[in-house]
């Protein structure tokens, strides 16, 4: 039997406002972001925790969210939850930072590595607190398409097939996986030999207890450990799309067993592993072909349709402001997406996808579907000016200011290492 037809006559759970589609950090941000503004919202996670790869994927670094200059440039939900995130777990926000932005020029960047876990928990009570409807385990299938408008989602859960509808819904899977289901243009990406653990032995004990600071328990422990620009790849080692379940299973049996055999290497007295990554550590799996695509030449460039600046996480100077058209599509009027699957090209993808933007874009797609909602047009076409006016009053920075430039606005992108893993 080569093929079979399969059927189900579903009747509908709910009615939603807007149905967001993963409980990332751009999710969350979008989720409460919605109820914020009165809506009826519906977020979907199809694990156990909230942050994706902020907690999950252990990826538990807010990246520089300045200038290098001593400037701030991301501020909204993502300055609110850096803050947040230091106040019940560990912090390593610089001390010319603890008080917000230093009076005087610094390279000191702002930055802040913290418990993925303790913050998992604080985003759950965001949501709830927001009065935003929170399913886990929960995944969203698959869209229900009348043409090219999304009437809902299909979901598979402990309660079985079930259908949501909604009037917007935000794609924030990651990897675009409800926007392509639904047919939306998209664009695969690849990724690197990349998998790293927490470690705790003897020697990051002592640390810990002669500091006084538990974050100094926590080591790593690797499998790949390829960057994020792919120096040394391996040419026997694929780079994977992470887009089927056979890519996905590859990356994960290659990187835990040759974990393992380096754990081998190691008195197995002296250290245990304390967290393993929850899911697959991808970077740059799939985006929206939105629009616009971010690019690195879009260095210092201002857009009419901002709806955040962002800063290079990297290097110091570079500036970039994310048009509207990053995050949607014309022809697909009623859905929206943000964070590591906002339409970027190159770097520019890899300055979307780390958590502050994921953040900050979450917010956007979320003000976007309101405003839609509220105007009955697609989010494409809603007013621009309303749009940035509410962002501005959630404290997002639109435009970065033309002083922020420097004289010479060469863009060299390379590799400075800058921290372990993001």
């Amino acid at each position: 039997m080569d093929n079979i037809t399969f059927s189900k006559k579903l009747s509908v759970k709910a009615y939603y406002d807007v149905i967001v589609c993963g409980g990332g950090v751009a999710g969350v941000a979008a989720a409460v972001s919605v109820a914020k503004r009165g809506k009826s919202v519906l977020l979907l996670e199809k694990s156990n925790i909230l942050g994706g790869l902020a907690t999950l994927g252990l990826i538990n670094l807010f990246v520089p969210m300045c200038n290098g200059r001593g400037k701030q440039i991301i501020f909204g939900l993502a300055e609110k939850w850096t803050r947040d995130s230091a106040k019940y777990g560990y912090d390593t926000i610089p001390k010319e930072w603890q008080n917000g932005e230093p009076t005087e020029p610094t390279n000191v960047r702002y930055c802040q590595r913290y418990s993925p876990y303790i913050f998992a928990l604080q985003l759950t009570e965001e949501v709830k607190n927001s009065g935003a409807d929170l399913l886990f385990d929960c995944i969203a299938c698959d869209p229900v398409m009348e043409g090219n408008v999304c009437r809902g989602v299909i979901t598979q859960s402990k309660s079985g097939t079930e259908y949501y509808t909604c009037g917007m819904l935000i794609d924030v899977t990651g990897d675009c996986d409800v926007l392509r289901a639904g047919g939306v243009p998209t664009v695969a990406g690849k990724n690197f030999y990349t998998y790293i653990g927490k470690l705790i032995n003897l020697e990051t004990c002592k640390k810990a207890v002669e500091t006084g600071n538990i974050r100094y328990a926590f080591g790593s422990v690797a499998g790949g450990k390829i960057n994020l620009y792919g120096d040394n790849q391996p040419a026997d080692i694929p780079q994977w799309s992470g887009l089927t379940v056979e890519a996905v299973s590859d990356y994960l049996i290659r990187n835990q067993l040759h974990m393992l055999e380096n754990l081998k290497q190691t008195e197995r007295n002296s250290r245990e592993v304390a967290m393993l990554p929850l899911m697959p550590q991808f970077r740059t799996t799939c985006h929206l072909a939105g629009d616009y695509t971010l690019k690195v030449s879009d260095a210092y460039r201002h857009f009419d349709d901002s709806i955040c600046a962002i800063n290079d996480f990297d290097h110091c100077d570079h500036l970039w402001e994310v048009p509207l058209r990053t995050i949607c599509r014309k022809d697909y009027p009623n859905m929206l997406t943000a964070g590591r699957s906002a339409s970027g090209d190159g770097y520019g993808w890899d300055l979307l996808r780390v958590i502050p933007p994921a953040i900050l874009t979450g917010q956007a797609a979320a003000e976007a579907a309101c405003l839609a909602l509220e105007d009955s047009v697609g989010v494409a076409n809603v007013n621009i000016g309303k749009l940035q006016s509410r962002l501005e009053g959630e404290n997002v920075m639109i435009h970065f200011p033309d002083s922020y430039i420097p004289e010479n606005r060469e863009v060299v992108i390379h590799h400075v290492s800058y921290g372990d893993h993001f």
